[in-house]
């Protein structure tokens, strides 16, 4: 579907069930809906659920399987606006409301669309979710990093902890190929930009006494995070806010 800020590619699986909200989804850097989803969706244990929901996945712009290179000077879309995209989306689709599943940058996009737009979101699932902006030693390293390091070696950072990458090669390895083999490397280079350049969500949590109006989700929101993941010291920061 064609956005304000570009073309957006949809997938919906199954048929929304009158007033129940369709679960959409988000991917993260370095892959896409099939490569973040499909085998969390293709499980046994799954199949009951599909039967009672509709999926809508959406895929960040040019992140798609088969994505044609974005033109030289591009602008690629902030993660503010790739949120604000959200609900054109529903709309498109005839959607009232969502149960949001995402990982990492997408976990990013839409907790900030919930947080923007309470009354669409139901529910949200967020996996390995980092809600503060870069810090200008997070910028200095990842600049650092990119004189020394590939792409795909910043995106498998960002995706696993170093356990994981030290003990897991056939893992890594299939990681790696499809970021290598399977992504468009100058429209993923655009989105890892938009993602590193991102805003603070600025999410509390309100307590008894204190501020009426603080921002924070309204929905309920399951944090998820493994225990070795580069990302389990901000989400446990998260969850105490």
């Amino acid at each position: 579907m064609l956005c304000e800020i570009g073309r957006f590619h949809c997938t919906m699986k199954g048929v929304p069930k009158g007033d129940r909200p369709v679960i959409l989804t988000y991917h993260d850097i370095g892959l896409n809906h099939k490569s973040c989803f499909d085998t969390l969706f293709n499980h046994e244990d799954m199949q009951e659920i599909m039967q009672h929901f509709a999926v809508c996945h959406v895929d960040a712009p040019g992140q798609q399987e088969g994505a044609n290179t974005f033109s030289t000077g591009y602008e690629y879309p902030s993660m503010d606006q790739l949120s604000e995209t959200l609900p054109s989306i529903l709309k498109h689709f005839g959607l009232k409301s969502v149960i949001g599943m995402a990982v990492g940058a997408g976990a990013y996009i839409l907790a900030k669309f919930a947080l923007d737009h309470p009354a669409m979101a139901e529910g949200l699932v967020l996996i390995n979710i980092n809600p503060c902006a870069e810090g200008w030693m997070d910028w200095a390293a990842h600049k650092i990093s990119g004189w020394t390091h590939a792409m795909p070696d910043m995106i498998i950072s960002h995706l696993f902890g170093k356990e994981e990458i030290q003990q897991n090669h056939d893992l890594i390895g299939r990681y790696r190929h499809h970021i290598v083999n399977d992504m468009n490397q100058f429209n993923l280079q655009l989105f890892v930009k938009s993602y590193n350049s991102r805003r603070d969500l600025e999410i509390e949590r309100p307590v008894s006494g204190g501020h009426v109006n603080v921002r924070t989700l309204k929905c309920p929101a399951l944090l998820v995070v493994g225990d070795s993941s580069p990302a389990v010291d901000v989400v446990v920061g998260l969850n105490i806010l």
